[in-house]
C-alpha cells in the first residue's frame, strides 16, 4: 500500500464529473494511456478513455492510488483535466474547515509526446502553484496470453536464504532495514518514539526480468503493509487484510487496479504463499492456493514504480518503507518466447 506523495498533502475529492466532447473516437489524440515524467522526475500515468460522446481520464501522481480526474475535455486541441483538492483550513473566525482548490491540468500532443502543465492555486489564497511536466504515449496492450502454452525457463532462486547477495536498495540515501537470518528475508522497520522519522528502504533484485513466474512466501504482522514490485513498476499489495472486504488494496491485488475476486488471505502472523504470473501486461495471483486474478490487463505502473515505462525489463522489489516484513522461498522462472 502506498503513501501519498508528500510534496502536495492534498486529498482527492470523490466527486466524479466527467465533461463531454465533440470529437470521435478515432480523432481523438488523446485516448488512451501514457506514461508520464511528473514534475520532479518521478514516474507518473495518465489513461484517457473514449465513452461515445464523452472522455474520461485517470491518473496516477508518483506515489498513492490511481485516481479519476472530476472533469476531461478536449478544447482547441487541448485536453483539460481538473482535479479537486481538499485540504484541512481555517474559517476567518478559527473553525475548522475543508478548503477546496481545483487544479487544471493541460496537455497538448506533439507527435508520440505529451506537454503537460499544472495549475494549482494555493489553500491560503496566497497564489498558484505553476508545473511543468511530460508524457510519452505507451505501446498498446497485448491481447491476453495463452497461459497454457508457456515455455518457462529453469527456476532462478532470487534469494539464497544467508545474505543480500544479488539485492541492492532503490534509494542507497535511507535506512537499510533488510537481513537475512535462518533463511528469511527479514525486514526491520521501527520507529523510535520522540525521535525523526526514519525511512526506511525497498530491496530490489540486481538482475533484471520481462515475463515471468512468480513464487514467493511471506509472513505479514498485525498492521503489515509491503508489496512485491513486478519489473519494478505493478505492485502486488502485500497487506495484513484478513477479513476486510474485497478491495485493490487487499492482499493479492495489483495496487489500485486490479482487485482479488476472493478473500484468499490469511491472519496476520501465518505464512501465506503468493503465485503470481506475469505475461504481455497481464497478470495472474494465486493467494494460499487460490486463484484471486486471472489473466487481467494491468493498464499502467502502480504507486511507487521505478519507472512509467511498461515495456522494458525490471527488478523484482520488495518494498520495505512502510512496516516490517518477512520473505522467505522467491523463486523466479523466466518466459521463454520463441
Amino acid at each position: 500500500m502506498q503513501k501519498p506523495l508528500a510534496l502536495l498533502k492534498i486529498l482527492t475529492s470523490s466527486c466524479f464529473i466527467f465533461a463531454a466532447i465533440a470529437a470521435p473516437a478515432e480523432e481523438n489524440p488523446f485516448v488512451g494511456g501514457w506514461a508520464l515524467t511528473l514534475p520532479g522526475g518521478a514516474p507518473g500515468w495518465l489513461g484517457v478513455e473514449n465513452h461515445g460522446d464523452r472522455i474520461s481520464a485517470k491518473m496516477l501522481w508518483g506515489w498513492g492510488s490511481v485516481f479519476p480526474l472530476d472533469t476531461a475535455s478536449v478544447s482547441n486541441g487541448t485536453l483539460v483535466l481538473t482535479r479537486v483538492h481538499q485540504t484541512d483550513g481555517k474559517l476567518p473566525a478559527g473553525q475548522p474547515a475543508k478548503i477546496k482548490t481545483v487544479e487544471t491540468i493541460t496537455a497538448v500532443r506533439d507527435e508520440a509526446a505529451l506537454k503537460l502543465t499544472s495549475i494549482n492555486p494555493k489553500a491560503d489564497g496566497s497564489g498558484v502553484l505553476h508545473s511543468e511536466f511530460s508524457g510519452k504515449a505507451l505501446p498498446p496492450l497485448p491481447a491476453a496470453p495463452d497461459l497454457s502454452k508457456l515455455n518457462l525457463g529453469a527456476p532462478i532462486k532470487l534469494f539464497n536464504g544467508t545474505n543480500l547477495d544479488g539485492w541492492e536498495l532503490t534509494d542507497r540515501n535511507v535506512v537499510n532495514g533488510w537481513s537475512a537470518r535462518d533463511g528469511i528475508l527479514a525486514n526491520v522497520a521501527l520507529q523510535t518514539e520522540g525521535r525523526p522519522h526514519k525511512n526506511f528502504g525497498n530491496l530490489r533484485t540486481i538482475a533484471e526480468f520481462e515475463d515471468f513466474s512468480l513464487h514467493a512466501e511471506t509472513r505479514v504482522p498485525p498492521d503489515g503493509n509491503s508489496g512485491i514490485y513486478l519489473r519494478g513498476i505493478y505492485e502486488v499489495q502485500v497487506y495484513d487484510s484478513f477479513g476486510k472486504p474485497l478491495d485493490s488494496h487487499n492482499m493479492g491485488a495489483i495496487y489500485s487496479r486490479v482487485a482479488p475476486t476472493a478473500s484468499a488471505e490469511k491472519p496476520a502472523g501465518q505464512w501465506q504463499t503468493l503465485d503470481i504470473t506475469f505475461v504481455d501486461r497481464h497478470a495472474t495471483v494465486v493467494l494460499n492456493g487460490i486463484k484471486i486474478i486471472d489473466n487481467q490487463p494491468v493498464l499502467g505502473p502502480t504507486g511507487g514504480a521505478l519507472w512509467p515505462e511498461v515495456d522494458r525489463p525490471g527488478p523484482i522489489y520488495l518494498q520495505g518503507d512502510h512496516t516490517g516484513i518477512e520473505y522467505r522461498n522467491l523463486v523466479l522462472r523466466p518466459v521463454i518466447k520463441n
